[in-house]
């Protein structure tokens, strides 16, 4: 018995079969990551190495030549690149698209351990971190205050915010922009230490000695134990100033305040975060590489309205930046262009068919193998992005083509065999079932072989083919069970025109009689030319070259340009130009761009120094960046163009 004999006969059956199919691709659907594109980011990973105060030339001898020996036999390297600046140590090793990330990492941290003990002292441990794509920040919320100075604000943001906005789900991580940091700032005299015989390895020595907190013991006795505990003296400045460094061979205590001032400060005081023009401190949020952009938007924008009822008097946090919303806008055109699509469709099978009740077999078929597409997305780790809905899109013209033709068979059968619903439904299924199979294999056949193009375009366009294969494939099955069922069920006689007792009436009729008109013209067209070869032949060698022609003039890029309204502008200083000189030259590019923050042109302007995170080598001083946001995410051209051309 085959597929379509059992669906007619039991057609609770088939409509159960497909409904399942749907309820799965309904829970697929929602455990599928949201992208913008597909994952084709290749394996990367990055080893990081800080020794500060040590020049470029010497972290490259003791650091980065070392390390870079150590990782150079590992197997699928592809490129291995290094840069070494002043106080950091930057190694780049990108892997072969077939070797596993995770492995990857592994093996360099296995690599890395081995050499360890020849590194420096002063020096940082090696960081071995995987290079993800989605390790872009995707929303940068500014904190603000009139009352908490710039220390206190960043330490605020430390103590009370970070936490809070990382355990939200799909946030892999905060990052913070113009955090000052609280430190115990000591600044050594050096005609104090000379005249004393001091020097700064005998107050570093001192430090490590005598601040520290280590475990006294316990009280046993019979009644009760005690567990003692010496607390850690050194709290504040003044603690820190009394801390006794030597004792003369007068008997004089020989304190840090004698040779030393010392004061609460900032760790790094290099740091500038403006937004709009005020001093801010800046919370960049990271999402996870598989999490959906939208759900993690949404959540961090409900913690946020949340964290701002409790936020200290005078200070507020403003959502500066988020990339999503571009995500958002494009996947709901998507979503827009897809229904549009379906109405179209089903319109045009009305059209054709003279019937809602045989437009409705073709248009169920659309909803049950979109869905169920998201199953194979989901069995083959793929995510639900751009590409993968436009795939979906381009499906639907194909999906409904089996349902069609076992429709239109069945329709035939009754309308010129006299054949009732059921029976015409069994025989037509029948008689077309190895077409519906051929023509799917055929339709799978153009598709499947993008699944295993190598190089990033074939990463790109895997998903694309994933998808269009397997709804279509689940077309052919849905033709062959639900398709027959429902025939059996809705499908009627057409009736005829009265008048002469042939052809169909109303619109229908109509559209049947200008198809035959069309289909006659054709004919005798093509009557006149089929016997000239040489015509033929030119006709086409004419179109060929046209077509060769056309596609040189247009121009070829992997991705068109899109405004997402937002752009940056990036500052690069002299060689060895110091923070207080890039900042200067940030603040006269604000104070140019803050006229149109005025106008309503930009809706937001943050400006930072460094523009890395690091902050740790002179380099990274050198450079700066002024992030502009529009109004909205299809941002005007022309007002990009005037910005930048005052900002030059």
């Amino acid at each position: 018995m085959t597929l379509s004999d059992l669906s007619v006969k039991r057609p609770v059956l088939a409509v159960v079969m497909s409904l399942l199919l749907v309820a799965l691709g309904a829970l697929a659907f929602r455990a599928l990551p949201l992208r913008e594109v597909p994952d084709i980011d290749p394996p990367v990973v990055n080893v990081e190495t800080s020794y500060r105060g040590a020049p470029a030339q010497v972290v490259e001898a003791r650091i980065t030549q070392i390390l870079e020996d150590a990782v150079a036999g590992i197997s699928g390297i592809e490129l291995l690149s290094s840069v070494s600046s002043n106080g950091r140590s930057s190694i780049t090793i990108e892997f072969s698209l077939n070797r596993d990330i995770d492995a990857a990492a592994n093996d360099v941290r296995d690599a890395i351990s081995r050499t360890v003990a020849q590194l420096p002292l002063e020096a940082d441990a090696p960081q071995v971190a995987k290079v993800d794509g989605d390790a872009d920040i995707m929303i940068w919320l500014n904190l603000a205050s009139t009352e908490l100075d710039a220390l206190q604000l960043a330490d605020y943001a430390d103590r009370f915010l970070v936490d809070r906005l990382s355990t939200i789900d799909g946030v892999a991580r905060v990052t913070t922009a113009g955090a000052q940091r609280f430190a115990m700032r000591i600044w050594l005299k050096n005609e104090e230490l000379a005249a004393r015989g001091l020097t700064v390895g005998d107050v570093t020595a001192a430090l490590r000695r005598e601040n520290i907190e280590l475990p006294a013991g316990r009280i046993e006795s019979a009644e009760r134990d005690f567990t003692v505990r010496i607390p850690r003296a050194y709290k504040s400045a003044e603690d820190f100033a009394n801390l006794v460094l030597r004792r003369g061979a007068d008997g004089h205590l020989l304190r840090l305040s004698e040779v030393a001032r010392v004061e609460l400060g900032a760790l790094e005081k290099r740091a500038y975060f403006r937004g709009n023009g005020q001093p801010q401190v800046g919370l960049g949020i990271i999402k996870q590489s598989t999490a959906n952009a939208l759900d993690v938007s949404r959540a961090v924008k409900a913690q946020v309205a949340v964290i701002e009822k409790d936020l200290p008097p005078g200070t507020k946090m403003v959502l500066a930046v988020d990339t999503s919303e571009f995500i958002e806008a494009a996947v709901h055109e998507v979503y827009f262009t897809l229904s549009i699509t379906v109405v179209l469709v089903v319109a045009v099978i009305y059209l054709f068919l003279g019937s809602w009740r045989a437009a409705l077999i073709p248009a169920v078929t659309v909803p049950v193998c979109v869905t169920t597409s998201f199953i194979f997305l989901a069995a083959f780790g793929f995510s639900i992005n751009l590409l993968t809905l436009l795939a979906l899109i381009l499906s639907i013209g194909l999906v409904v083509d089996d349902a069609i033709v076992v429709l239109e068979n069945c329709q035939r059968r009754i309308d010129e065999e006299n054949e009732t619903p059921l029976i015409a439904a069994y025989r037509g299924t029948r008689q077309v079932a190895f077409a519906v199979l051929a023509t799917t294999a055929v339709l799978i056949a153009v598709f499947v072989p993008i699944a295993f193009m190598e190089g990033n375009l074939g990463r790109l366009f895997r998903e694309l083919a994933v998808a269009i294969a397997s709804a279509v494939a689940v077309s052919a099955f849905v033709a062959l069970s639900l398709s027959p069922a429902m025939c059996a069920a809705l499908l009627r006689p057409h009736a005829l025109d009265k008048s002469n007792h042939v052809g169909r009436v109303g619109l229908s009729g109509w559209i049947e009689r200008k198809n035959t008109q069309i289909t006659g013209a054709y004919r005798r067209g093509l009557n006149r030319v089929i016997g000239k070869l040489g015509l033929s032949l030119g006709v086409l060698g004419i179109s060929i070259l046209a077509m060769i022609g056309l596609a040189k003039m247009v121009p070829s890029e992997l991705a068109p340009a899109e405004d997402r309204g937002v752009f940056f502008v990036s500052l690069n200083g002299p060689e060895g130009a110091g923070f207080d000189y890039t900042v200067r030259q940030l603040a006269e590019v604000e104070k140019r761009m803050m006229v149109y923050v005025d106008q309503g042109k930009i809706a937001r302007l943050n400006t930072r120094a460094p523009r890395g995170f690091g902050g740790s080598s002179s380099e990274e001083f050198q450079a700066a960046q002024a992030v502009v946001v529009m109004p909205n995410w299809n941002a005007r051209t022309d007002t990009t163009q005037q910005v930048m051309e005052q900002v030059t």
